[in-house]
């Protein structure tokens, strides 16, 4: 089993006086990456719990970055198809999944001519067409998903000192005290230290830990920690949930996760190189677009969108292929794991990621794309809800600004229909609108 770093650092920081490292950023900056922190807990592998250890999920069968698409998607894995095979254009004649629209295969640039060097090079990307969630995963249908199940989130169970083996030594092990391996996840700390570092300058990688709490009883049935509920948020998206608790989730409905290149594509919205999905104007004609933080973070956010926190799922307007919220409100987890330099030997055709994880920051902890940005991101210290912009996050953790949405290939299809969440609706109805 293993945990987050961040989380056994933290730990030790508050009772032991090290010095916290192990953090995940939102800066996009790919040699500091100091926003984000990924945190925490226990493996995914508990199988009292129903979940899936990440080692299960490893390439095996050809299966984008080893996620196990119920599916058996060979259509994407199979990055050798050759080019000019004709790309999947139009939507099968089939019953349409519930809440999925259909995005239509294509070319496009993928990555940023002026974000961050992990964007660049610009290239290339030929994707065949796929069905995705229209909206972020709810709180609603996380709950369906875990009450057929009985799933456990990582946020919701005992840590072990066992899980920091690989992490800690036996005497930074052994100086954990017991009464603080609780269950928990990170929250933003509204209480931080502002003698620290004073507004109107950007705070560095050490100070954002600040702003970031350990905050025990937080998961996604009590986001705000142990006194909160989701009674109110139940149109919301789900957070605190980390990698392997959205893969057990997609795995249940018959889908999985999207990888890098298909959100990038699916967010543009039939877009080229613009940098929102609505256009390159962050607030056109003097209009929020997308829930991100006003003013300066993380001092003061001035909630001029009327969204402190995160805000119901289609709460503004839908992009060409009809996803709401491909920009802003949570992070969303992708299938791909991360490398900063993949972009320079991306196959052109359905690209799925590389075979392993490499950030140079903390190369020993194994980490996924992230995509969207969230109601944290705010242009003097992220801007994550550019399209282009991208984000990793530990695999076993998860935070109170990241959710997903799930993607679905048409090869999969049948698999899809005998999955226990699976849900559809007749080709002849009309979609499904969700208004704002």
């Amino acid at each position: 089993m293993r945990a987050s770093l961040f989380s056994a650092s933290i730990i030790l920081l508050a009772f032991s006086g090290f010095a916290i490292t192990g953090f995940s950023g939102c800066s996009n900056d790919v040699s500091t990456d100091p926003s984000v922190p990924q945190v925490p807990t226990a493996d995914a592998s508990s199988t009292d719990a129903g979940g899936s250890d990440t080692d299960s999920l490893e390439p095996d069968s050809g299966e984008p970055n080893g996620v196990s698409d119920s599916s058996g998607d060979s259509s994407i894995a199979d990055a050798s198809q050759p080019a000019e095979q004709s790309l999947l254009v139009e939507e099968p004649e089939v019953d349409r999944p519930t809440g999925m629209v259909w995005v239509p295969g294509g070319k496009f640039k993928m990555g940023g001519s002026d974000g961050f060097p992990d964007e660049l090079p610009l290239h290339e990307v030929q994707l065949d067409g796929f069905w995705m969630d229209s909206t972020e995963v709810t709180v609603a249908e996380f709950k369906r998903f875990a009450e057929a199940t009985g799933y456990i989130t990582i946020a919701e169970r005992k840590p072990n000192r066992e899980d920091f083996a690989d992490q800690l030594t036996p005497e930074q092990i052994a100086a954990i005290p017991e009464e603080v391996l609780v269950p928990g996840s990170i929250c933003f700390n509204p209480d931080f230290d502002r003698q620290t570092f004073p507004e109107g300058r950007r705070p560095t990688p050490a100070e954002i830990y600040l702003v970031w709490m350990y905050k025990r009883g937080a998961n996604w049935r009590h986001p705000d920690g142990p006194d909160s509920g989701i009674e109110d948020r139940m149109d919301q998206p789900i957070t605190h949930v980390s990698w392997s608790d959205c893969a057990a989730y997609c795995e249940w409905a018959g889908k999985r996760l999207p990888t890098e290149a298909e959100w990038e594509y699916a967010a543009r919205g039939g877009r080229n190189q613009e940098t929102y999905p609505w256009g390159n104007e962050r607030e056109p004609g003097g209009r929020w677009m997308t829930n991100i933080w006003q003013g300066e973070w993380p001092f003061k956010n001035l909630n001029q969108d009327g969204h402190e926190k995160t805000s119901p799922v289609a709460s503004y307007e839908a992009n060409g292929y009809g996803l709401y919220d491909m920009s802003g409100n949570v992070w969303e987890w992708c299938s791909d794991w991360y490398r900063p330099d993949y972009y320079e030997t991306s196959p052109t055709r359905n690209p799925f990621g590389p075979v392993d994880s490499l950030d140079p920051n903390e190369p020993n902890i194994p980490k996924r794309i992230q995509r969207g940005g969230s109601f944290m991101c705010n242009a003097n210290y992220c801007t994550g809800y550019r399209v282009a912009a991208r984000m990793k996050g530990d695999v076993m953790s998860g935070t109170w600004h990241c959710g997903f949405r799930a993607v679905l290939s048409s090869a999969s299809y049948e698999k899809f229909r005998q999955a226990p969440g699976a849900r559809v609706r007749s080709n002849s109805a009309k979609p499904a609108t969700v208004g704002n």
